[in-house]
């Protein structure tokens, strides 16, 4: 499994600002305590021909997704048409799906709700706890509703399911009073050079006028300890006193 999943997003009404999504955030966070990463997000209009571009892409990457949004059975509801477009499939009702919806809704299936039994050919079900309408798996993605009520017990069940608990990257944060990256950019790259398994990032800001820089280190355990133990040494003698804004946990 690839330690970090993207994210996306679907509904023009975020893009428009006439809601705020809540679906980034917590998914991130969801990933985070299963030991993955966010690989990248992306917040789509509800219109065909760009949903289908993009999930044609996300189909292509190695890391496993997560879609929120577009399931229901309304006009501008697009996403299991132009998944099964993106992955070259056919729309087909799904067996289970409709067990699902008809054991829930009965005679109030037909004819509204019965759509959203029709997802793309070769998809699994995710179990939706809340009203039974589930979600579906394609290929790399995992596909959910837009509503958050129902999506962070799906996207739990998930991560339970096909997302194995693994060690997440410890970071370190070091702050440089009085400093400026352009005083450091040998020193940051003789160090990254030594350390090439170490994600290293530069923050720069002002505060009351004076600048600031913010030095960053993420890795594995493994590689993070003598990293950061050098970074600690090497700065000493840097002529900038550090504040340790974050200590790793080693």
């Amino acid at each position: 499994m690839n330690p970090a999943a993207g994210i996306i997003v679907i509904g023009t009404e975020i893009l428009l600002g006439k809601r705020e999504d809540r679906h980034f955030a917590r998914t991130r966070q969801q990933l985070r305590e299963r030991g993955y990463e966010s690989a990248w997000c992306l917040v789509l209009p509800d219109r065909r021909e760009e949903m289908v571009q993009q999930l044609r892409w996300a189909f292509r990457q190695g890391n496993p997704f997560f879609s929120f949004g577009g399931l229901g059975a309304t006009p501008d509801d697009l996403t299991r048409n132009c998944a099964a477009e993106a992955a070259g499939v056919p729309l087909v009702r799904h067996p289970d799906a409709e067990k699902l919806i008809r054991e829930h809704f009965g005679t109030e299936a037909e004819p509204v709700r019965i759509r959203m039994a029709e997802l793309p050919e070769t998809s699994g079900i995710i179990p939706n706890p809340i009203n039974q309408v589930p979600g579906f798996h394609l290929e790399n993605g995992f596909f959910f509703p837009g509503f958050p009520e129902m999506a962070e017990p799906m996207a739990s069940w998930v991560l339970e399911q096909h997302f194995p608990r693994r060690e997440f990257p410890s970071q370190g944060r070091i702050l440089l009073d009085e400093a400026r990256e352009s005083q450091l950019v040998d020193f940051m790259e003789d160090f990254c050079a030594s350390h090439p398994a170490i994600e290293f990032s530069s923050l720069p800001s002002m505060k009351n006028g004076l600048y600031q820089v913010e030095l960053g280190l993420r890795g594995m355990r493994e590689d993070l300890l003598p990293a950061w133990e050098d970074l600690l040494v090497r700065l000493a003698g840097c002529g900038f006193p550090p504040r340790i804004l974050e200590l790793p946990s080693f």
